[in-house]
């Protein structure tokens, strides 16, 4: 599958899975360590699940579309 939004293959996405961020660090740090492993944290893979969040001003709520999977 090919990523449109910016023409990343989904076989070069990081895997959240595989991040790991010292916690020692300073909370703003830490923040960009993991900013520095995703590379895009609106788009990267959990296994064999690409994670996509795209957001709109006036679109559903992130809790309602959680009631809609899950309910």
């Amino acid at each position: 599958m090919q990523d449109t939004a910016n023409n990343q293959p989904d076989t070069a996405l990081v895997d959240i899975r595989d991040i790991s961020v010292d916690q020692s660090l300073p909370r703003e740090e830490r923040v960009a360590e993991f900013l520095r492993q995703i590379k895009n944290p609106c788009h990267f893979k959990c296994g064999k699940f690409t994670v996509r969040a795209q957001f709109a001003e006036n679109g559903v709520s992130l809790e309602d579309c959680l009631k809609q999977v899950l309910i």
